[in-house]
């Protein structure tokens, strides 16, 4: 039996209201840096949980930490995303979103919870209740910490920046934990030591072209024959630059060219993201995409040199061996069949190890399954299990129970595993 079970069971939780709370989060998602309202209710739930916690908002803009002393013993992060994407939900629950809002650029957007971070908020506030009712059990301090712009990559840092461990006055944690929400079977935890998920640069390219009418093609640079080329040529750098087996993708997001059907634009925007696990393997790719654009540049006689821009980056997350071996047995012990290792490096991206690697502690970052348990054996046993709504799909929607319960479990569990077993 888990040696963390008793104190799950001898302080049952009510998750009827964190049901409730999780869906009214996914009916009212923010994007990144606009998280406002989230904020708010996070801040109002904690206050509404105990009066011992120490709320500190604001930071970059609409993070929290919330800091439970609880006697000698070692300091534990816990970490949840609260941004949602720019996207339109087709899930037709009945508590989807159809909310538009404007992003930092201005420009009114759908607004979707398409990643899991409403998940992610309501499991690590569930967690709150079970730790701070069993504290009895344990010794040390718990960060509970809510992050925001996960999906730009920067929101972790941005918290750092601002003065989280100095301003706010963070505790130094001795362990950073966190998880993410998949579209695996619910009720299943999956960890990996080592080499987890990629790095991420993402990128917007200008080109240049000359602009004319559309019937006379020959008098005008078309910067959009030359963006589908470059989209097109982009593709081999994977295929013939990276090493076979080794996990690198290069993604045009978005291209952004003209206003008319009869007009040649006199210039076109490209957005990429880029994919990798090496500082060398990012130097191949980012090379290479601004290889192929400047040749394709010249081969096309356009009239000015292209402009290069990475908005952010951030580096593959290499989760630390001895801790996630210590979570990993923790789960083993508590979750038995249901902890699964994850065998593959994730080629999706995370700003969550900045937390840690800015003040050079380990940290261990894990996934939780959220697809509905019956649909998910009903495919595997169809063989289509790639058909399943992936994350940022318009369609993903992760079974809130018993999702919601295992990823809290999950977050008391890791954090357990590092506090003292009783409270001098």
């Amino acid at each position: 039996m888990s040696p963390f079970r008793s104190i799950i069971d001898q302080h049952p939780l009510s998750y009827a209201p964190y049901e409730d709370f999780y869906r009214k989060l996914h009916a009212n998602p923010e994007l990144s840096w606009r998280e406002f309202e989230t904020a708010k209710a996070v801040a109002q739930k904690l206050r509404e949980m105990s009066s011992d916690l120490d709320i500190k908002e604001g930071i970059a803009g609409t993070g929290i930490i919330a800091v439970f002393r609880n006697g000698p013993g070692k300091a534990v992060m816990l970490r949840a995303d609260m941004d949602a994407l720019p996207l339109k939900e087709q899930t037709r629950l009945p508590y989807a979103s159809y909310k538009e809002m404007k992003d930092v650029h201005g420009d009114t957007q759908p607004v979707m919870h398409a990643c899991g971070h409403d998940m992610h908020v309501t499991a690590l506030l569930a967690a709150a209740g079970i730790l701070l009712s069993g504290r009895e059990h344990w010794s040390g301090t718990i960060v509970f910490l809510f992050q925001p712009a996960e999906e730009s990559t920067s929101g972790a840092r941005g918290m750092v920046t601002d003065g989280l461990y100095e301003k706010y006055g963070c505790p130094i944690p001795d362990v950073v934990l966190g998880q993410h929400v998949s579209f695996q079977r619910t009720g299943r935890v999956f960890t990996r030591p080592g080499l987890l998920m990629a790095g991420v640069v993402q990128m917007m390219i200008k080109i240049f072209g000359k602009g004319g009418h559309g019937s006379m093609p020959h008098m005008a640079v078309d910067p959009v024959v030359m963006a589908a080329h470059i989209v097109v040529r982009l593709q081999t750098i994977v295929s013939r630059e990276v090493q076979p087996g080794e996990v690198g993708v290069v993604t045009v997001g978005a291209i952004h060219a003209g206003t008319a059907n009869n007009v040649i634009p006199a210039h076109a925007e490209l957005r990429l993201s880029v994919r990798f696990t090496t500082a060398e393997q990012r130097n191949v790719l980012v090379d290479g995409i601004q290889r192929v654009v400047h040749a394709e540049c010249l081969a096309a006689r356009s009239p000015q040199d292209p402009i290069f821009h990475i908005s952010e980056s951030t580096n593959p997350m290499i989760n630390d061996i001895p801790t996630t071996e210590a979570v990993s047995n923790s789960f083993k012990a508590h979750f038995g069949a249901g902890h699964m290792p994850l065998t593959r490096v994730v080629p999706a991206a995370e700003d969550f190890s900045e937390l840690a690697t800015a003040i050079g502690k380990p940290y261990c970052f894990w996934f939780l399954g959220g697809h509905d348990g019956e649909d998910y054996d009903r495919r595997e046993k169809e063989g289509t299990l790639n058909s399943l709504p992936s994350l940022h799909s318009p369609f993903f929607a992760p079974a809130v129970q018993p999702t919601l319960t295992t990823g809290a479990e999950a977050l008391v569990t890791a954090a357990l595993t590092f506090l003292s077993a009783e409270k001098s």
